[in-house]
């Protein structure tokens, strides 16, 4: 049985397109309120109008997560407008080029550790206290599948700790009404994820949503699968 979000307010980052967006729109056809966050305004047009047909409220927040100021910006404008969050939804990361493991420089590390992980921790600590108020929250982390890929060592890295760092939290908040997941959407056909991808942005929904539609005191600290809807196996969560 799958809980009801309807009202909810839920943030998405990272949701002006691709799986982001597929995401947003899943949520806001279960009820829920969404935040669309993108780089800029412009950005987000397209996604909210998309949403405004589906009788949700929309709200759209500006802002770079490649900086501490940015992050803060943008955690600051959603307090302004909504308060509280019961969903966050963190979809927003940058990938690398493929080179050397050992020729990757501290300053490419440092870019991608950023967006993927130092702002996905600080948009944990500035909502979950709100959640815990409520005694009710949904966080779910976009993780990937991808290992063995030196080349793509900096991103490959920084996916393996949203998934630690998920699993750590999730004990941090068992108690508190609060699930923890990450979710793995397969190689989809995205600016990311390149034109030879095996499967299309469409394909995310609804496997997506399913860590924020689990029943209250349901699964939390494991990763889910959005190809096939599962609970992805122990050793895929190391």
């Amino acid at each position: 049985m799958k809980t009801s979000i309807s009202g909810k307010w839920a943030l998405v980052t990272g949701s002006t397109r691709g799986i982001g967006r597929q995401v947003a729109i899943g949520l806001a056809r279960q009820g829920a309120n969404v935040i669309v966050h993108g780089r800029s305004a412009e950005a987000a047009a397209e996604t909210c109008a998309v949403l405004s047909e589906l009788s949700v409220s929309v709200e759209v927040v500006a802002g770079e997560l490649s900086s501490v100021e940015g992050v803060e910006s943008v955690i600051q404008q959603i307090r302004e407008k909504v308060g509280d969050i019961d969903i966050l939804f963190n979809n927003a990361a940058i990938s690398q080029e493929a080179q050397p493991v050992l020729e990757q420089s501290r300053e490419l590390w440092d870019k991608v550790f950023q967006v993927n992980v130092h702002a996905l921790i600080r948009l944990c600590q500035a909502f979950a206290p709100g959640m815990q108020k409520k005694k009710w929250g949904r966080i779910v982390n976009v993780s990937s599948g991808i290992a063995d890929q030196p080349d793509l060592a900096a991103y490959s890295v920084s996916k393996a700790a949203v998934d630690k760092f998920t699993r750590d939290l999730s004990v941090a908040l068992k108690d508190d009404g609060i699930t923890v997941n990450y979710v793995d959407p397969g190689w989809i056909r995205t600016d990311m994820g390149g034109p030879d991808a095996w499967d299309d942005v469409s394909s995310v929904l609804p496997g997506m949503i399913v860590p924020v539609l689990l029943p209250d005191g349901g699964p939390t600290g494991k990763g889910y699968s959005a190809q096939n809807y599962k609970m992805l196996s122990d050793s895929y969560q190391g």
